[in-house]
C-alpha cells in the first residue's frame, strides 16, 4: 500500500500559443487531476472529460471499511466569447461501508456542479519576447514575465437533492461555488503551474475553502506529467490530498490518462485510481489571432492613413 501510494506521476498539455486565441493545436485536458486551467477551450468547441475510479476507504473511528467506484465527466463548452466557458462537472459514485453491525450501501451523485469559466487577464497577450543577437547569456536567462499568471474566475452552483445519501445540509440543495485560477508557464513552455482557490457550498452549514495546486510537465509531443496537492477545510470535511498519473494523446483531439490518489489521515484514510478519456470535437472552430502591440498600432495607423 505504501509504494502505490507514492507512485505519483504524469498528465496533461496545458500550453496554450501566446499569440492566438483559447483554441490550442492540441487537446487541453483538466483529468485527470482536480484543478481547472485558467484558459477556454475556445468559441463553438465541445470537449467532453471522462473516466471510472475505484474507491478505498477506511475510518477509525467511525469503525468502517468502504469500498466502490465511481464515473466522472466535465463537459466543457465555449460559446458567445473565446475566453468564455460554460462547464458541467458530475461525478456519479456507488460505495458500500461495511460497520461492526451493519452494511450500507450508498449510490447517487456525489457532484454535479454547473458554471462558467472566465478568462480575465492573459499575459502573453501582445507580448512578445525580442531576441538580443548579441548575448547568448541574455536570451537564456531567467524570464521574470513567467511568474506572471494567467487570471480566470469561475462561477457555479451545486445540486444535490433531499433523498441523496451524500446530502449533508438542509441548505445544499442548491449552492453557490466561486473559485480564482492562476496559471503560470515556465522554463521553456513544457513545466505548467496552476492554482486554484475555491469557495464551496456557499451559504450551506458547511462552507468549504479549498486550494488545488497542480505541476505538470510536457515530456514528449505523445506524454506528460503531474503531480498535486489539495487542501480542504470546512467544519463537515477536511482533508490534505496528493495525486498524480499519466496521460498519452493519441492524436490531436484525443487523450487518455491514469491516476492515483491519497491522504494522510485515518479519518478517513482513502485511496482512489482511475482512467480516463479526453475528446474535443473542434470542427466549426474558426482561429482568433491575438494581435502584438506593435501590430494593434501598425493596424491604427493603417486606418488612420486610409482615411
Amino acid at each position: 500500500m505504501f509504494n502505490i501510494k507514492n507512485a505519483l506521476f504524469a498528465i496533461l498539455f496545458l500550453i496554450p500559443l501566446a499569440h492566438y486565441g483559447q483554441h490550442t493545436d492540441e487537446i487541453n485536458s483538466n483529468r485527470p487531476g482536480e484543478s481547472m486551467s485558467a484558459f477556454a477551450v475556445g468559441k463553438t468547441v465541445i470537449q467532453v472529460e471522462t473516466g471510472v475510479f475505484g474507491i478505498k476507504e477506511s475510518h477509525d473511528l467511525a469503525r468502517y471499511n468502504a469500498n466502490g467506484f465511481g464515473v466522472d465527466m466535465e463537459l466543457r463548452y465555449g460559446a458567445f466569447l473565446e475566453n468564455l466557458e460554460f462547464i458541467a462537472d458530475i461525478q456519479y459514485v456507488y460505495e458500500t461501508f461495511n460497520y461492526p453491525m451493519m452494511i450500507d450501501d450508498r449510490a447517487d451523485f456525489k457532484q454535479s456542479v454547473l458554471g462558467a469559466k472566465y478568462l480575465i487577464y492573459d499575459p502573453n497577450k501582445g507580448y512578445k519576447k525580442e531576441a538580443n543577437i548579441y548575448s547568448w547569456k541574455a536570451n537564456n536567462k531567467f524570464n521574470w514575465h513567467q511568474i506572471i499568471p494567467a487570471v480566470a474566475v469561475f462561477a457555479g452552483a451545486n445540486f444535490t437533492g433531499k433523498n441523496n445519501p451524500f446530502y449533508f445540509s438542509p441548505d445544499s440543495e442548491i449552492s453557490p461555488k466561486v473559485g480564482l485560477i492562476l496559471q503560470n508557464h515556465l522554463g521553456d513552455g513544457s513545466w505548467v503551474f496552476v492554482t486554484n482557490v475555491l469557495y464551496n457550498y456557499i451559504a450551506t452549514d458547511y462552507p468549504s475553502l479549498s486550494y488545488i495546486l497542480t505541476l505538470t510537465k510536457g515530456i514528449n509531443k505523445n506524454w506528460s506529467a503531474f503531480v498535486e496537492n489539495q487542501g480542504i477545510k470546512s467544519d463537515f470535511y477536511s482533508d490534505a490530498i496528493v495525486r498524480g498519473g499519466a496521460a498519452y494523446l493519441i492524436n490531436k483531439n484525443l487523450q487518455v490518462d491514469a491516476s492515483i490518489s491519497t491522504n494522510f489521515k485515518d479519518t478517513p484514510s482513502m485511496l482512489y485510481g482511475g482512467v480516463g478519456v479526453s475528446w474535443r470535437y473542434d470542427g466549426r472552430y474558426k482561429e482568433v489571432r491575438l494581435l502584438s502591440k506593435e501590430e494593434e498600432n501598425e493596424k491604427i495607423m493603417g486606418k488612420k492613413t486610409n482615411k
